[in-house]
């Protein structure tokens, strides 16, 4: 691998097939201004010592990440010309700027971060958004929250260019159906006696480094005991892995073993590392009175497809008694519910060495190595003695984490994101906006900013009819997707 300089002699012939393939960004920095290098290493067939002087190219932040993706588009263009021509390259810059938004990935001490980087990115009109993710061409990935599902809802889409408006994913007629209802409510009949070709409730999911989107289906739009619609019996918990690259579907791997009666499968990790898929069940699904005594963590093995159940009721993962309070906004007044969250928000650093987890309802952060999340050998009372205690937090719904171990959490009561540095281990608002009403989920992509959906649910009936005192439903659209640069980069998708 080599930085090609203007400098360099080159070979710009016909003999290459195709063009070089730039592998990573290498960050630049003149006086005040900053960009990116391409790094490029040449294809097993041409002479790796070779450096074409029109490769010597600054990419400015506007366009840092969007040049990767775009070099893969313009490389199905007339790569003979480009190669002999110098304006090909130039060509390149000038495209992926126009189509690139102010994103700054490779950072840069004046690069804006906090709140001053944040911007509203997308004002959708369906719902509010939960989940973040994105494919391996950076195309977004949002999940619409299930709290306002309907039996025909669109529950995961990419974000269309107009950043007003969703296609649902995976697309039409690819096998797997957005829903497992029919208009009126009723169930579709299972197939070979399963429900794999459909997802029913899904709040969390991720893509992971190999392009294979996870989508963590809870199954739980209606209770068994529904007097009109009962959830069927062959309806369980599962992931679905669908690839990404081949749009198709990659895997199911069903959960019902590891999931009881007051189960809600929130959010998740992914740990490529080790081979295995680490759920948060917050546990206020059906039978459970609205308090997640019965949470839990579940650890999945990947490649078998066997799941662990653990530290179900430990004082790590379980609710306190208070209720989840909101400040007035929105034209709402201060209120508060009595609705108490197990583990909720977790996280994975990017060794993938340190598991970091606590309850939405919760004034605690911990954390957990995974060799001892993994050790089979250890009762659920040895492995609580090996949680250690991180942080004092609020009450938050989202966390993710940056490469420098900084923890990003979403504030649902005070529409802010806060952020714990590991120096201090201190809670601090790093970004707010009155509009950001219950931001749910908080995702790192690589353009460089982190996401959060504000998914407006203290405004909802479900939240104003329960809560103290009570008031009335005023969600409304437009349902905005926030962004914002962070202190450092993360793991794109996560």
């Amino acid at each position: 691998m080599r930085v090609c300089n203007a400098g360099q002699a080159g070979e710009a012939d016909n003999t290459f097939k195709r063009l070089l393939k730039p592998v990573a960004l290498e960050p630049l920095r003149t006086g005040p201004a900053t960009g990116c290098r391409p790094v490029f290493d040449a294809p097993p067939s041409t002479n790796r010592d070779s450096c074409f002087p029109w490769l010597d190219v600054v990419v400015p932040d506007v366009a840092c990440q969007s040049f990767l993706a775009t070099w893969d588009i313009y490389n199905h263009m007339e790569t003979k010309m480009i190669m002999r021509h110098a304006l090909g390259i130039a060509g390149l810059v000038a495209m992926t700027a126009a189509l690139a938004v102010p994103l700054g990935a490779c950072g840069g001490d004046d690069m804006q971060k906090g709140q001053a980087s944040l911007e509203v990115y997308a004002e959708l009109t369906q719902s509010g958004v939960a989940a973040i993710t994105q494919m391996q061409n950076g195309q977004l990935i949002i999940g619409y929250h299930p709290f306002y599902l309907t039996p025909t809802s669109v529950q995961v889409a990419t974000l269309d260019a107009d950043r007003k408006s969703s296609t649902p994913y995976p697309p039409a007629g690819s096998g797997l159906l957005q829903s497992c209802r029919n208009a009126d409510g009723s169930f579709l009949a299972p197939i070979n006696g399963r429900y794999d070709f459909c997802t029913d409730w899904v709040l969390g999911f991720h893509a992971d480094a190999n392009g294979i989107l996870w989508i963590l289906d809870s199954a739980k739009s209606t209770d068994r005991a529904d007097p009109v619609h009962p959830r069927p019996a062959a309806m369980h918990a599962k992931y679905v892995g669908w690839d990404t690259k081949t749009n198709k579907l990659y895997k199911i791997i069903d959960l019902d073993a590891v999931t009881n009666p007051q189960s809600q499968h929130n959010d998740f990790a992914i740990d490529l590392k080790h081979g295995v898929l680490i759920d948060a069940d917050e546990a206020i699904g059906e039978d459970s009175n609205g308090v997640g005594d019965t949470a839990a963590l579940v650890v999945t093995d990947i490649a078998t497809g066997t799941s662990r159940r653990l530290l179900q009721g430990d004082a790590h993962v379980v609710p306190n008694a208070d209720p989840i309070r909101w400040v007035a906004q929105a034209g709402l007044s201060a209120a508060s519910w009595g609705l108490r969250v197990g583990v909720d928000g977790i996280t994975l650093d990017q060794k993938q060495e340190w598991f970091y987890f606590g309850p939405l309802s919760g004034y605690e952060l911990y954390r957990v190595r995974m060799l001892d999340l993994l050790d089979t050998s250890l009762s659920d009372a040895q492995l609580s003695a090996r949680i250690e205690f991180y942080a004092n937090k609020p009450y938050n719904g989202g966390l993710t984490i940056d490469a420098n171990d900084n923890l990003y959490l979403t504030e649902v009561g005070h529409h802010a994101i806060g952020i714990i540095a590991p120096d201090t281990r201190e809670f601090r608002t790093y970004v707010s906006d009155p509009g950001m009403i219950w931001p749910d989920g908080v995702t790192y992509i690589a353009d460089g900013f982190m996401y959060t959906g504000a998914a407006q649910l203290i405004q909802t009936a479900a939240f104003q009819s329960s809560a103290t005192p009570p008031g009335q439903a005023n969600n409304a659209a437009p349902y905005r997707i926030y962004r914002f640069h962070p202190e450092a980069a993360g793991t794109p998708g996560s």
